[in-house]
């Protein structure tokens, strides 16, 4: 008896045994179906006189669709014109950093002409001194107007102003700095080049225009006087320029005054006003404007009052309300003037003192 799907007479003479025939093995999948050239017409299109039974397909169309062509041109496009930006970049970066200059630091200790003035509330001072109108603390370092050099974008001249101010803020207004306890705050600030001498200023200080820690920031000798206002009054300028196509410098002109009081004194102690005038030159490379840090060069220094006789090297050893010094140096110095400094041991002028 047959099998199955055998016909009822068995298997055709010379037919593949198991009912299997030679055509079992094509495959009419779906694609190759889509793909046939042939197409059958529809009944009505059958109807009209000599039609064909079938009509070709049109081909297949080949290549990259519109979409894909336009991505291609874009990518192109955006390759080129990196290619062109990376070889006519105005900014090129130096191919050797200049190598770091030492600071050179110059304090000149400002010695009182008499009696140190005092009175027991700090506004009193400022109100009858030059400082009078100054601003408190970082509002009296104001940012000025930048613009881009030839080689410096307006964006890397901002992040050297900043800098530079960022700097002038951390040595002469925090309070852990003014009062000795605390240094790292304006180490960090510096170029990894000058760290060396930085920390050489502070473990053997020594009056050789190199290595005075008063020439990388300002701090009272704490054992003689703390400050008796926190609101220290500064004013001053900023100015940038580009030195050469991997240099820009930032050059900081600014005086700031200190109302201070013997340590451990009560609120009923005479508060006295003590003046810094601090000019600084920065140097800044591209990497400097990078890693947010400073190349100091140039510090000038007028501080008072002061005694000439006592060493200003390690700490600023303050004259107070009611003391003296004998004068030294040239003729009244006076730190609010914006000439030049003229000596290494002046007098501080009776104008640069408030009137009590």
């Amino acid at each position: 008896m047959g099998g199955p799907g055998d016909p009822p007479e068995g298997t055709p003479e010379g037919a593949p045994a198991g009912g299997e025939d030679e055509y079992r093995s094509v495959v009419f999948d779906e694609s190759f179906v889509r793909a046939a050239r042939l197409q059958e017409f529809s009944a009505q299109e059958r109807m009209a006189d000599h039609a064909p039974a079938v009509r070709r397909r049109p081909p297949l169309r080949r290549g990259l669709s519109r979409q894909a062509l336009i991505l291609v041109l874009l990518i192109a496009v955006a390759f080129g014109t990196a290619i062109y930006m990376g070889v006519r970049h105005p900014y090129q970066t130096p191919s050797a950093r200049q190598p770091v200059e030492p600071l050179r630091m110059t304090v000149i200790p400002l010695s009182p002409q008499g009696k140190v003035p005092g009175a027991t509330d700090p506004e009193y001072l400022y109100a009858h001194s030059p400082a009078a109108q100054f601003r408190v603390g970082a509002e009296g370092i104001p940012l000025p107007a930048s613009r881009r050099t030839a080689h410096f974008s307006d964006s890397q001249v901002v992040a050297a102003l900043t800098t530079a101010k960022d700097y002038i803020v951390r040595s002469a207004l925090d309070p852990e700095v003014i009062s000795s306890q605390d240094v790292r705050a304006v180490r960090v600030m510096l170029n990894g080049d000058q760290l060396d001498q930085f920390d050489q200023s502070f473990e053997h200080p020594v009056a050789d225009g190199r290595h005075q820690p008063t020439g990388w920031l300002v701090r009272f000798d704490q054992t003689r006087a703390q400050l008796a206002d926190s609101r220290i009054r500064v004013q001053g300028t900023l100015q940038a320029a580009e030195t050469d196509s991997a240099t820009l410098e930032v050059t900081a002109d600014h005086t700031f005054v200190y109302a201070l009081k013997p340590t451990g004194s009560d609120a009923k102690a005479l508060a006295s006003l003590f003046t810094v005038r601090r000019e600084l030159h920065f140097r800044f490379d591209r990497d400097d404007l990078r890693l947010h840090q400073a190349q100091l060069v140039v510090s000038y220094v007028q501080a008072g009052p002061l005694s000439c006789a006592e060493d200003s090297t390690n700490h600023l050893h303050p004259l107070l309300a009611g003391q003296t010094a004998r004068a030294g140096g040239p003729a009244g110095t006076d730190p609010y003037a914006t000439s030049g400094f003229t000596a290494l041991c002046g007098s501080l002028a009776v104008s640069a003192q408030p009137k009590v």
